[in-house]
């Protein structure tokens, strides 16, 4: 009889979406840091999570840490893509309102319909140490993107915060549907009702049917 060597086989067969056992391991770390804290969740529990060996588990990650790192990125990864695309897009005829709408739409979007809530671990201590400085640099050009289409509002007569100011006013705003999803508030319409609020800040409310319009268009050409 040939014994298993270290990390190979699983205890069960898969139960969570991923393509790889990978994916698995980074569902089941998502939903235990969620739902019982991330102090509280040792690699061996995601390794029962997902049904695996916790050797298997150290195959892919070598630290909790490093499972932590992956799903913070991926809660800053498409919406960067996409206010990176929205930034560079020389050529697009949309407004600065619509673009700025555009970019929190999809942030939001994204937020909303990941299937855990990662959003609620960027104030764990942990996640302000250096460890972590790629998730957190990414959030930072994330919030500058947002400042800077903030910016190209005050070319176009926003009264209420035009300027980076409102660019500010957006991101937060979009990031508040993290608070509101954990209180179980988030419904469909959330992220376009964020997306919206953010341009009513900028005195940008009378423009919203055209700004909507441009924003679903935008989003459909560069997501």
């Amino acid at each position: 009889m040939t014994s298993a060597g270290p990390g190979r086989p699983r205890h069960q067969q898969p139960s969570r979406p991923g393509a790889t056992a990978r994916d698995e391991i980074l569902d089941a770390a998502a939903e235990l840091f969620t739902t019982q804290g991330y102090a509280s969740t040792s690699t061996r529990s995601i390794a029962d999570a997902v049904g695996i060996r916790q050797s298997s588990l150290y195959h892919h990650f070598k630290t909790k840490d490093e499972i932590l790192e992956d799903l913070l990125e991926g809660t800053v990864s498409g919406g960067l893509a996409f206010a990176r695309a929205v930034a560079a897009d020389a050529a697009g005829e949309e407004a600065a309102g619509s673009r700025l709408h555009a970019v929190a739409l999809y942030d939001g979007t994204q937020l909303c319909s990941a299937r855990w809530n990662l959003g609620v671990l960027y104030h764990l201590p942990e996640v302000r140490t250096t460890r972590f400085a790629r998730f957190l640099e990414d959030r930072h050009e994330l919030r500058g993107l947002y400042r800077t289409l903030g910016g190209g509002l005050s070319a176009v007569g926003g009264t209420g915060s035009p300027g980076t100011t409102g660019g500010d006013f957006a991101f937060r705003l979009v990031e508040s549907l993290i608070s509101l999803r954990a209180d179980g508030l988030v419904t469909a319409e959330s992220p376009q009702q964020a997306a919206d609020a953010g341009l009513v800040l900028c005195g940008l409310a009378g423009r919203l049917p055209a700004i909507r319009e441009e924003s679903t268009a935008l989003i459909a050409r560069l997501a």
